[in-house]
C-alpha cells in the first residue's frame, strides 16, 4: 500500500484551512511560520520548495504544534520568539507578545530624540515586558551614537529576567531594574518616558481574544475597573520624572482612553496632550511634554 505523502504545499493549505476552522484569524501565517520552525527553513524558502515532501519525523513534530495553536496558544510563545522592530526577541507566557502596533511608540521616541530641541537626557521605558521598547531604542541609540542611557522597570520578577536575557543575547545596555512604575529610580528624571501599561478594563478581561485571555498575563494585561490603575499613578508622577521639555509617550486600548489621559496629564501640570490613533491596531498613543 502506497503511503500518502505531504508536500510542503498540502500541508500547508490542509494546516490552513484547520486552524481557520480552529479560530485562528491568520492562519495560513501561523502554518508558515510553525512548519519553517520544524523544517529549518525560512519562510521564503517554503514557497520555493513547495513539492518537498515532508519526512514522519517532520510531519509528527508540526502535528503537535498545530494542536497548540489550535487551543488558541500564540505562535509567539509555540516558537518561544518574536520580531519587533528588527529585533528578534525571546518570549513566554509571562511577558505580553510584541505587537506591531506598539512599534508606533518607538517611531514616536525615536523622532524626538532626533530633534534639535530634545533636551538631554536619558530614556525611561516602564511597564518593559520582554523588553521590546527599550531594547528597539538602545539598539538605534546605539546605531546613531547617541549619548542617552536606556532604563526599563517592571514589576514582574519574570519579566524582569525576560528583558535582561534578551538584553545580553542582544548585546544591548540597558538599565534593567525590578519595581513598580518610577519607584526604582527614585527622583532621576528623563529627557523621554515611553510605556505600554496595563489599560484594560477588568470586566472586559473575560472578553479578549482567547489566545490574549487565555495565555497573556493578566498582570501586564488588567488597568483596574476603569482601567486606570496604572494610567492614572503614571499620569500623575510623569511631570516630576521628566525633564523640562522632555515627552511623555503612552500606549492605551482607545482614542477614548486617550482622551481621558491627556485631561489626567493637564491636571498633573502637562497640558497639550495628543492623541494619536495607531494604523493597523485599534490602540492610540498619548503624547505629552513637560512645560
Amino acid at each position: 500500500m502506497t503511503e500518502e505523502v505531504w508536500t510542503i504545499q498540502r500541508i500547508l493549505l490542509w494546516t490552513r484551512d484547520y486552524l481557520t476552522k480552529a479560530g485562528s484569524p491568520s492562519a495560513r501565517l501561523d502554518a508558515e511560520l510553525l512548519l519553517a520552525e520544524v523544517m529549518k527553513l525560512r519562510r521564503l524558502d517554503l514557497l520555493l520548495r513547495f513539492d518537498q515532501p515532508l519526512q514522519k519525523d517532520e510531519l509528527a513534530r508540526f502535528k503537535r504544534l498545530i494542536q497548540r495553536r489550535a487551543k488558541h496558544e500564540p505562535v509567539a510563545y509555540i516558537l518561544g520568539r518574536k520580531e519587533f522592530y528588527g529585533l528578534d526577541l525571546l518570549v513566554n507566557p509571562n511577558v505580553l507578545v510584541p505587537r506591531p502596533e506598539t512599534e508606533s511608540l518607538v517611531d514616536e521616541a525615536l523622532a524626538f530624540l532626533g530633534k534639535p530641541e530634545a533636551p538631554a537626557g536619558d530614556v525611561l521605558d516602564l511597564c518593559t515586558g520582554s523588553g521590546a521598547i527599550a531594547l528597539a531604542v538602545a539598539d538605534a541609540v546605539k546605531k546613531k551614537a547617541m549619548e542617552r542611557q536606556v532604563v526599563a522597570t517592571d514589576l514582574s520578577p519574570e519579566a524582569h529576567a525576560v528583558a535582561q536575557g534578551n538584553g545580553e543575547r542582544l548585546g544591548l545596555p540597558v538599565q534593567w531594574l525590578l519595581g513598580n512604575l518610577f519607584a526604582p529610580i527614585a527622583d532621576r528624571k528623563f529627557a523621554v518616558v515611553v510605556s505600554n501599561p496595563p489599560y484594560v478594563l477588568s470586566a472586559r478581561i473575560p472578553e479578549l481574544d482567547a489566545d490574549v485571555r487565555d495565555f497573556e498575563p493578566h498582570l501586564a494585561l488588567d488597568g483596574g475597573p476603569d482601567g486606570f490603575d496604572v494610567l492614572g499613578l503614571l499620569a500623575a508622577q510623569a511631570a516630576d520624572h521628566l525633564v523640562p521639555g522632555g515627552l511623555l509617550a503612552v500606549e492605551l486600548g482607545s482614542r477614548a482612553q486617550g482622551a481621558v489621559m491627556t485631561q489626567a496629564l493637564e491636571k498633573a501640570g502637562m497640558p497639550g496632550g495628543r492623541v494619536l490613533p495607531v494604523m493597523g491596531g485599534p490602540t492610540c498613543l498619548v503624547l505629552a511634554r513637560r512645560p
